[in-house]
């Protein structure tokens, strides 16, 4: 098992600078990965503090020498697929293989709203197109991560003959997890084509609740006998750290690869408090 954090892109880490700190501190204290979330407008408040995902992780991947780094996750309907591919690529070589990328549709669940991200630039908020524009551009970035001549004409988006170079460290390609609700069936066959599965359990508006073992075990079923990863958590720490562990051991028996906490934007003291207290190791 792997243990990483995700950390906000708002509130006090809406200053890079800080988001930088955090991930050494965190490196230091012996996390295995770093994610960040991927807005414009922080969870749909316009006027909240937030920085821009991609700048942080490349400031980051120049800064750390061990971990992980990736994007939980990238709504990746509102940004052409050819400047994402240029980009986590520039992350994978400047981390030296370093870089995950997770992407999904963006928040549309009734507890958080559509992402402000999205509503207030002018992009597509119906959720059947962003899911046809999210695995057109699955396509388009896996075709450019070759480093082989590469084209491609779907619905929503078209590439003329190009050949992207240098290509990502890491091949055949930088790992592609998918987010969403599971058991949702968009996201969970989407996830079964890809690389791994950063989802989080479906509640309709209810509470957050963990991913089970069995969630574990048909995720990777579903995914067939090949290399694949299941991260799971995604919600801040309990109180009770023990059964906190036996959450964690629990979804490792089942296969999954990563326990990932997310931290809520708070004050820089707690913010550093909590990525200092290090991963609920099982082992």
């Amino acid at each position: 098992m792997r243990y990483g954090l995700c950390l906000p892109t708002g509130g006090a880490c809406g200053d890079p600078r800080f988001l930088v700190q955090l991930a050494e501190r965190a490196e230091d204290t012996g996390w295995d990965g770093l994610f960040l979330e991927d807005y414009v407008c922080y969870q749909g408040d316009p006027a909240t503090p937030c920085c821009n995902t991609w700048a942080a992780l490349s400031a980051i991947a120049a800064r750390t020498r061990r971990m992980r780094l990736g994007t939980e996750v990238t709504p990746l309907s509102r940004r052409r697929p050819w400047n994402v591919a240029r980009e986590a690529a520039a992350i994978d070589q400047l981390s030296d293989g370093r870089m995950i990328l997770g992407v999904g549709l963006g928040d549309t669940g009734e507890a958080i709203g559509v992402d402000a991200s999205l509503a207030r630039f002018g992009e597509e908020l119906d959720p059947k197109r962003r899911g046809e524009q999210l695995d057109e551009a699955l396509e388009i970035i896996a075709g450019l991560w070759s480093g082989e001549p590469f084209s491609f004409h779907g619905r929503h988006y078209t590439v003329e003959e190009v050949r992207f170079l240098p290509p990502p460290v890491q091949r055949p390609r930088i790992p592609i997890w998918i987010g969403g609700g599971y058991p949702n069936p968009r996201p969970t066959r989407r996830a079964a084509r890809w690389d791994g599965a950063a989802m989080y359990k479906e509640t309709h508006g209810g509470p957050w609740e963990d991913m089970t073992p069995d969630d574990v075990r048909a995720l990777l079923a579903a995914a067939g006998d090949r290399p694949y990863t299941v991260a799971v958590g995604g919600s801040g720490r309990g109180d009770d750290w023990e059964a906190e562990r036996e959450q964690i051991r629990s979804v490792a028996e089942a296969g999954a690869g990563w326990w990932i906490e997310w931290y809520p934007p708070r004050d820089p003291e707690t913010m550093v408090e909590h990525v200092e207290r290090g991963p609920l190791r099982i082992d």
